[in-house]
């Protein structure tokens, strides 16, 4: 797990070597152990390095191939480097590491060589010969990767920071992603918040050289790649037993010290039992809250005993955690409402001396684990709703949220207003923070497009290729390709990086992915919250982890907004208010509706205005 840079000019490049050593600087905290430069006419790459899997300086990089034509730069993890290995057995090896694996494959099978990877990557390969750059970022996009390119010149990094700092490019704020940020508490690749800069997105290439210019390619898709299941319900089980498994397994492969993260719940409950299995002792790491309200202790002790783990309760207070929140928001790379939790974490794991951690995201959204796989089926099968003629509805929804005037009641009203109740249609409102006539309010600029939708519609809508999947699927889908990839998954690599701690997620093995879309829903049904995983692996955890209530990591954020954080958060509204586009009276009236506890506007929903006014005040972004 590393950090990697570059910079690309076409025809020759007219910049210095020392703005890539400033990217490296950027990203230290990304890649603590080793650093290291390559330019030649055309390019100058970079990278900061972690070292998991063989430590020695033979694997640092830039890493070239034997006879020097190619260099690499790589981020991530091959989990079956070593099967591959033995597939390339004529390649003149140098190193015992996934790095050089990648490269042999490379250069054998050109960008095909993707297919053979297991794993979490995003790397770069410049052809020194042929004047020609390779980008790639893996299926699940696990890894970021960002660039900002213009006709004769491409910078990328895995920091969007290492970009802004290279002095290169406007620092200017997006204004169509402003609204999608206040919509979703994030910014839905491929845009960024910074106009200009993009992220390559999951499961793509880019390809670059001065004769063809840039090319985009998809090398995997959850919606085309996903394999059909058995109609059997044992078969299926034993096959998601031996699939997650078996991802368990390969992330195991590290030449340091390295644990799981232990939180109590379902997902991270099986993991921990897995890696049980297969190892003689096992570390795992809760956070542990002194007050009770907060902590889920009991279950995670109850997993950790159960299978003689060696557990480590990161003990703090709510306000530790409190005063951790500003050193968190200081490392976030991109803006997003989430992340300080992670941060914590991580932080105390990797001071425990752990280089790299096994967590559960992605289970909930692949196993129907949150309550949205339920309610858009229940919500659909309602056709009487049909019955009632949109011009009913319209305002019909208007009072019903007039006499309400919730949070849940706005989305609501939104959904009646409706005209089609197909998944796009009704999962564009659910993971929505704001509303749009209250951003319609708070900024001058038209709304732009609703982002989530389109990218729903255009993976999994009518007719497209995802419609081949089972409607259950199609949700996972959404939540995969929204915010898990955009929130998740980008908090989970920046807060961990931030501390030098490598995370690794087995439910995101691209083939126990492809296995579990391709059930069926009479099969995966979640009569209760991600059944088909529970069933699958019951006898590895006790009935009190998989039928006690979702907790989840809940804290008082409310109170310390409006108490001890209250200071801090109007100092960074502040920042918002200078912005010409945005209403200051109106943002004033959200904050004010907040304060008084009024039931229309709650503490996630000014946290990430929060998190952004501090982010474009640290990084100096114009408005």
């Amino acid at each position: 797990m590393c950090g990697i840079n570059g910079i690309y000019q076409y025809a020759g490049r007219s910049f210095d070597t020392s703005i890539v050593q400033k990217m490296n600087e950027t990203l230290a905290h990304r890649g603590p152990d080793a650093e290291g430069l390559y330019d030649d006419a055309h390019i100058v790459l970079g990278h900061r390095r972690l070292s998991i899997i063989d430590p020695e300086k033979g694997s640092n990089q830039p890493f070239k191939s034997a006879d020097g034509r190619y260099v690499m730069v790589f981020n991530g993890e091959i989990y079956n480097y070593r099967e591959i290995k033995s597939q390339l057995a004529d390649y003149p090896y140098q190193t015992k590491g996934d790095t050089e694996v990648v490269l042999a494959a490379y250069i054998k099978y050109g960008e095909n060589c993707l297919r053979m990877f297991n794993g979490m990557f995003a790397f770069a390969i410049w052809d020194s010969l042929d004047k020609k750059l390779f980008i790639a970022r893996d299926r699940l996009g696990i890894k970021p990767l960002y660039y900002y390119r213009t006709d004769d010149r491409l910078i990328f990094s895995s920091s969007i920071k290492s970009i802004l700092n290279t002095g290169l490019i406007p620092k200017k704020l997006s204004k169509e992603s402003l609204i999608d940020y206040m919509r979703y508490q994030t910014v839905h690749a491929p845009q960024t918040i910074i106009e200009g800069v993009y992220m390559l997105m999951p499961g793509q290439t880019m390809t670059l050289n001065e004769e063809e210019g840039t090319v985009f390619r998809t090398y995997w898709s959850p919606t085309r790649d996903f394999e059909k299941a058995s109609l059997s319900l044992s078969d299926v089980q034993e096959k998601v037993r031996t699939k997650l498994s078996e991802s368990v397994e390969r992330r195991l492969t590290a030449d340091v010290p390295f644990g799981a993260f232990l939180s109590g719940g379902i997902d991270s409950s099986i993991i921990v039992a897995m890696m049980a299995e297969q190892l003689d002792k096992v570390d795992t790491f809760s956070v542990v809250f002194k007050e009770d309200d907060f902590s889920e202790a009991p279950f995670a002790r109850e997993i950790a005993q159960r299978y003689q783990t060696n557990h480590h309760e990161i003990e703090l207070s709510v306000t530790e955690f409190k005063d951790l929140i500003p050193t968190a928001l200081s490392f976030m790379d991109h803006p997003s409402g989430d992340g300080p939790n992670t941060f914590v974490v991580s932080k105390k794991t990797r001071e425990a001396g752990i280089k790299m951690a096994l967590s559960g995201l992605g289970g909930d959204e692949l196993f129907g684990g949150y309550s949205v796989f339920n309610q858009i089926p229940e919500l659909q099968a309602k056709k009487w709703l049909d019955s009632f003629p949109y011009y009913m509805r319209k305002p019909l929804a208007g009072i019903y949220h007039g006499l309400k005037g919730t949070i849940e009641s706005a989305k609501i009203k939104e959904i009646l207003k409706l005209q089609y109740f197909d998944l796009e249609y009704i999962y564009q409102f659910y993971r929505q923070v704001l509303m749009d006539d209250q951003i319609k309010k708070l900024v001058s600029t038209p709304l732009t497009p609703n982002r989530s939708f389109n990218i729903v519609h255009d993976l999994v809508g009518y007719k497209t290729e995802g419609w081949n999947l089972q409607p259950l699927a199609r949700i996972s889908v959404a939540e995969m390709s929204t915010y898990m990839q955009n929130v998740l998954l980008r908090d989970a690599d920046q807060m961990s990086m931030a501390n030098g701690l490598e995370l690794r997620v087995p439910f995101l093995d691209h083939e126990l992915v492809s296995y579990v879309l391709g059930v069926s829903d009479k099969i995966k049904k979640p009569i209760t919250p991600k059944k088909l995983l529970v069933d699958s692996c019951k006898d590895l955890i006790p009935e009190s982890i998989y039928n006690r209530e979702k907790m989840g990591f809940v804290l008082p954020y409310e109170k310390w907004m409006k108490e001890e954080l209250r200071s801090y958060c109007e100092e960074q509204l502040e920042v918002l208010k200078k912005i010409n586009y945005i209403s200051a009276p109106e943002l004033d009236k959200l904050w004010k509706k907040f304060l008084a506890g009024h039931k229309s506007i709650s503490w996630s929903r000014l946290w990430p205005l929060v998190v952004l006014g501090y982010w474009i005040k640290e990084n100096q972004i114009d408005g």
